[in-house]
């Protein structure tokens, strides 16, 4: 009778545990979000302490972009202070349109890192983040500019 009550038991609070790690789950998946909204929309606003906030300082970042009057691609590699400085005057002239693409796809949140894609108006970044003293930070950014179309 013992054990037949224990498994009721155990059955009776199992939703409750799933709904809770759930939960858990769910919260983090949306601070990775915020993390890459706080990038692009630092960026967007001329906001460069939401930079700050969202990416480690040892960032390592990348990219792939064609220059006017070329076709080929040619390589950039961006540190955290340029990554400030960028956020600082990126669209201080309104350049970015106030309907901007700023799309998060995230692809996996574990406890201690993550992986996302975010589409801007300078192209597609893929992003890697940790956890540093509870909070989700960049520490990679691969990115190109928006891909070549196919004639």
């Amino acid at each position: 009778m013992k054990k037949l009550f224990l498994v009721i038991a155990v059955l009776a609070l199992l939703p409750a545990s799933i709904a809770a790690q759930q939960q858990g789950a769910d919260a983090e998946r949306e601070a990775v979000k915020q993390a890459v909204l706080d990038y692009v929309e630092g960026i967007y606003t001329v906001d460069a302490s939401r930079i700050e906030r969202s990416v480690h300082p040892e960032l390592a970042k990348r990219g792939f972009f064609v220059k006017r009057g070329e076709t080929a691609y040619s390589s950039d590699v961006m540190t955290f202070q340029q990554l400030v400085e960028l956020a600082k005057t990126y669209n201080k002239n309104g350049r970015v349109p106030k309907d901007a693409p700023k799309e998060v796809v995230i692809f996996d949140v574990s406890d201690q890192t993550a992986s996302a894609k975010l589409t801007a108006v300078w192209g597609i970044d893929y992003i890697h983040l940790a956890k540093y003293d509870g909070k989700w930070k960049f520490v990679n950014v691969l990115w190109q500019t928006p891909p070549k179309t196919k004639k």
